[in-house]
């Protein structure tokens, strides 16, 4: 008798090829059996007219604080995710000396808008070194499985103290130090290394983070431990603001590697068309042998801005900080006052960043959601268009609505591949042979971005709801976020539903399959809030061959573990 068996569904198993009906046996936790008609199973689930795939594997997310308190690792778990890798973006939590505990926290908090107070409740720091800190995690059971990458300002905290947060130059005895942190890293299971190269990455106290626009020396050096290694990723964020100077460096860094690299791939307002450029590129490099990818979102990478969020185009105003530290309840009641209204509407400031140019006057970018939320919203439902037709300012427009549902209405703003307003640029990204799917960022932009369902969101939209345009097969979206994301980080035993390999699998009821709006919850340590978004539809998640979720809810089973590089 079978531990498990999933009856009756139409498999697809994760390689790209069409789906076909029939059973999926388990045994100790890995597939036995997939197609025709399995024998009885000690528990059986009716998965008729339902879609049986693997568990997603999601390679860009920020659980590395959340990791070490929390078990169920949601939102990213609600989303039919059986495995998570963290340790993006070249900031973590170890190694860590005690007295640099504040400083990396502060990293975190400005880089990744998780909230401190959060992380200085939450996180035990019963560690010091990597291999440490992998112990920690290991010892935590949880709903699914994660891994972890070795980041580069943590690295260089840790070697360098109070010069390498600063951001002094390393010296030749520094390189060799932090390699040798790396390679230990490595050798002890991290599945990576992670490096950030991008001036939006700062510290809650507006510092560069340490690491960022290191010398050729430090960071030729560091590749070099990942190649001694072997089999390891390196990640890369940059703006490429020197295109052909940062590609080549990280060119020569991917091929000392000995190893795949990847590097984060958007669309920017000002540079649209920048991407292609890369991404042929990319398409050289792996004619070179350098095994290179980019890492690109689904969807546009939005912004939610309103009056519970980080954000909104008011955050700026004289009129609008008087009342921010206020409670929610309380500001709302201002905000409808005639008098304070007129004041704020009235007020104007010019800003020198980018971001916040856009983010208090680019209303012609600015979408109400919705529900369903709608990620690919037209140019004339946009706040300019309405205001315009209405013959109203759009600051007073968007005000209104972000005061209703009591002030707690979010505003979609989709700050990067949205340029053209719709997803035409963003389907050609992921169609390109040397791109893989990430940029979920699951734990992280607590209180701005809420992207970690973009798993449930590449099947919605884009194998069954898109309007505006072509879609995908359904079984290249499945290959898409398990076999070719496993791969991209050495996941031998994952990504397929195959005999012999873990038993992580998603029953979907793809007809009813739908995202929630966002949210804004207050649940993280210390009463820290965090944007989430449910999904309906997963009829059960199945990790290492345990029932983990049912029809979006937890049982409790926490058969995840840590899974260390060999």
């Amino acid at each position: 008798m079978h531990d498990l068996v999933i009856r009756g569904g139409t498999i697809i198993d994760g390689s790209g090829g069409e789906p076909f009906a029939g059973d999926i046996a388990v045994d100790g936790g890995r597939i036995a059996e997939t197609g025709g008609r399995a024998g009885p199973g000690r528990r059986e689930i009716d998965a008729a007219g339902a879609l049986v795939t693997p568990g997603f594997v999601d390679v860009h997310t920020h659980y590395d604080g959340q990791a070490t308190w929390d078990s169920e690792l949601a939102p990213s778990s609600w989303h039919g995710v059986t495995t998570v890798v963290m340790g993006n973006c070249g900031v973590g939590f170890a190694p860590a000396r005690p007295d640099a505990h504040h400083a990396l926290i502060r990293m975190m908090e400005g880089v990744e808008d998780i909230p401190g107070a959060a992380l200085a409740e939450g996180l035990t720091w019963d560690w010091e070194s990597f291999p440490e800190y992998l112990d920690a995690l290991e010892a935590r059971p949880r709903a699914i499985d994660i891994a972890a990458q070795v980041p580069h300002c943590a690295v260089r905290a840790y070697a360098m103290g109070a010069r390498g947060i600063a951001n002094e130059p390393a010296g030749e005895g520094d390189v060799r130090l932090m390699a040798d942190i790396v390679r230990e890293a490595l050798e002890a299971g991290a599945r990576g290394f992670t490096t950030t190269r991008t001036t939006a990455h700062l510290t809650a106290d507006g510092e560069r983070v340490p690491g960022a626009f290191a010398e050729e020396r430090e960071l030729l050096g560091l590749a070099d431990a990942v190649g001694k290694v072997g089999g390891r990723t390196i990640g890369w964020i940059s703006d490429l603001d020197e295109e052909a100077y940062e590609l080549d460096l990280l060119r020569r860094m991917a091929a000392r590697a000995n190893g795949r690299s990847w590097l984060t791939v958007v669309q920017r307002d000002e540079r649209p068309d920048q991407w292609e450029s890369v991404l042929g590129w990319l398409e050289e490099a792996a004619a070179d042998g350098v095994a290179l990818h980019a890492q690109v979102a689904a969807r546009p990478v939005g912004l939610m801005l309103g009056l519970s969020a980080s954000l909104l185009p008011f955050s700026t105003m004289p009129a609008y900080r008087e009342i921010a530290h206020l409670p929610l309840a309380e500001r709302v009641a201002i905000l409808r006052q005639p008098d304070f209204r007129a004041r704020l509407l009235g007020e104007r400031r010019n800003h020198r960043s980018r971001l916040m140019q856009d983010v208090t006057g680019g209303f012609h970018k600015m979408f109400t959601l919705g529900d369903p939320p709608d990620y690919e919203p037209a140019p004339e439902t946009s706040v300019l268009a309405e205001a315009e037709r209405k013959g109203c300012d759009p600051r007073e427009l968007v005000l209104d609505r972000m005061l209703e549902r009591e002030g707690r209405e979010l505003i979609f703003f989709p700050f990067v591949n949205y340029s053209r307003l719709d997803h035409g640029d963003i389907r050609r990204m992921m169609d390109h042979p040397r791109t893989v799917l990430g940029l979920g960022d699951g734990g992280a932009h607590c209180g701005l971005i809420s992207d970690a369902s973009i798993p449930t969101y590449v099947l919605t939209h884009w194998g069954r709801d898109r309007s505006r345009g072509p879609g995908f097969p359904l079984p290249r979206l499945v290959k898409a976020q398990t076999a070719e994301t496993a791969a991209l980080y050495g996941f031998s035993d994952r990504g397929r539903l195959e005999p012999g390999l873990r038993a992580d699998i998603n029953i979907i009821d793809f007809e009813r399959l739908r995202l929630r709006p966002p949210e804004m919850v207050h649940d993280l340590p210390a009463g820290g809030r965090r944007l989430v978004q449910r999904a309906e539809g997963y009829r059960a998640t199945v990790c290492a061959g345990e029932v983990t979720f049912e029809e979006g809810e937890a049982t409790g089973v926490l058969p995840g573990r840590l899974a260390r590089a060999a």
